[in-house]
């Protein structure tokens, strides 16, 4: 189908349940609306409970990316206790929060978005045969290899976090694992055997050689490894033009420390600002939710339960500054000011986003290096504080897919409020009451569909480069 309307979902290989609604016409997508048709209700689980069981509630709202849950709500909770972690509590927090970012862009690039380019539709393909042994799913040699190795790394978070997922090992005071010198050897083992197969499979070379890439024609000469030939697919298939946003990028700052974070925050539109979290509003003009734009300390879950006309989403519509907002690997490497990201953020499309998840790879990798290298055993890995019986607090951290923020209001001792704006409700957010579209959907404008296209193969890269998670959207 070419022309008119067409309904893609739901989608496979997509964390959730996702439909994507399209208008068409001359043979591309005219306008686009992205449906999250589940409404789930976390935030109000939360009201009237103990402070504290936000660390054992929010981490189920998802089974892949449960520790950024974890560490948002320790954050909001140590934000309102005015609790400052011990420094090496804090890094120990981070080493675990890495691990699992790193395990979630190695997952998203074999399994989920990689095994599109086995499809039939690309059997003329000079690259099809080798992306067919690859990345065919449960039987490609890239997908066992990344399988293996994830599961290797996942050793640390056995090790310092207890279990995976929903560890409850990152407190608001730091972590509850205090790691020992043997710990440490260990820790620098895993790592080095995660580094091997990131320079034999992956990318052919050494990681620093790929996290030095300075441009996009660099980038675009890479040879080596799993990473040369996506690039290769990427330049024969046009990723490049494909899916481009607005080039509006969020990222709240990933892997804070004592000095500094690992990867900063802040804004990007043309140029770097700061970061202002007062701006944040949800907008629910278009959302299955019932009530007023409002900042998450304000805001509320109150579901439409008659699902009026209007709205055709559950996912409310955050805005910053009344911007959407696209947020991820691509928005944090961009803001840390990156030279290939910022090079990248010129096209904005879908080779740009899977390539800053290679890039962060890369960098995230040298990164928990340096953490395991300055873990202090015999240092104190936790303090304690008080619940106060009233207050606000505010935990931002980075997930794999981005910003994720989580916004506490206590009184009397209890849970009176609880926002939770994920990563893929920036990104597959719904129109505003201006009628300004989300980020995936302003991207989808233009993809092409091919006459007899029932699931059109480009809108699916499209949506697998933001590699969404809407179980987190509809929280």
């Amino acid at each position: 189908m070419s022309e008119g309307r067409l309904i893609v979902g739901p989608f496979n290989r997509v964390e959730g349940d996702l439909e994507v609604h399209l208008d068409l016409a001359d043979g591309h997508v005219r306008s686009a609306r992205v449906n999250a048709p589940l409404y789930r209700g976390f935030e109000r689980m939360l009201e009237g409970k103990d402070p504290r069981d936000a660390l054992t509630i929010t981490p189920r709202i998802c089974g892949i990316c449960s520790i950024s849950q974890s560490a948002a709500a320790a954050r909001a909770l140590a934000d309102a206790m005015g609790l400052a972690p011990s420094p090496q509590g804090l890094l120990v927090a981070q080493l675990i929060h890495a691990v699992e970012n790193v395990s979630d862009h190695l997952t998203h690039f074999n399994l989920f978005f990689m095994p599109d380019f086995t499809r039939p539709a690309y059997a003329a393909r000079p690259w099809h045969g080798q992306a067919v042994s690859r990345f065919t799913a449960m039987e490609g040699s890239a997908q066992r290899a990344a399988v293996e190795a994830r599961a290797g790394l996942m050793h640390i978070l056995g090790m310092l976090a207890g279990k995976w997922p929903h560890t409850l090992a990152i407190q608001p005071g730091g972590v509850t694992r205090a790691p020992g010198p043997r710990d440490k050897v260990r820790l620098a083992t895993h790592l080095r055997a995660f580094r091997r197969y990131l320079e034999t499979v992956v990318f052919g070379a050494d990681v620093e050689a790929f996290a030095d890439l300075a441009s996009a024609d660099e980038l675009m000469r890479w040879a080596g490894g799993d990473a040369g030939l996506f690039l290769e697919i990427a330049a024969d298939t046009q990723l490049a033009g494909l899916g481009r946003g607005a080039g509006r990028y969020l990222s709240f700052g990933a892997y804070p420390l004592a000095g500094g974070y690992g990867f900063r925050p802040g804004v990007w539109e043309g140029g770097l600002r700061p970061l202002d979290t007062s701006a944040v509003i949800e907008d629910v003009s278009h959302a299955w939710m019932l009530g007023d734009a409002a900042h998450p300390l304000a805001g509320a879950t109150l579901p439409d339960e008659d699902m009026r006309e209007e709205a055709y989403s559950w996912c409310k519509a955050p805005r910053l500054s009344g911007q959407p907002m696209e947020t991820g690997a691509l928005a944090r490497q961009v803001i840390d000011g990156h030279p290939l990201a910022l090079d990248l953020a010129h096209q904005g499309g879908v080779l740009a986003r899977v390539a800053a998840r290679l890039l962060e790879i890369a960098r995230t990798q040298i990164l928990m290096e340096h953490l395991v290298a300055a873990i202090e055993p015999g240092a104190g890995f936790m303090v304690s504080g008080r619940l106060p019986q009233r207050a606000v607090g505010v935990g931002l951290v980075e997930a794999a897919r981005g910003a994720l923020g989580h916004w506490l209001r206590i009184e009397n001792g209890r849970i009176a409020g609880y926002q939770i704006i994920a990563p893929t409700t920036w990104n597959f957010s719904p129109r505003d009451a201006a009628g300004i579209p989300g980020p995936l959907e302003a991207a989808l404008v233009g993809t092409p569909v091919e006459d007899g296209e029932s699931t059109p193969v480009a809108v699916q890269h499209v949506v697998r480069s933001f590699d969404p998670c809407m179980v987190c959207t509809v929280h």
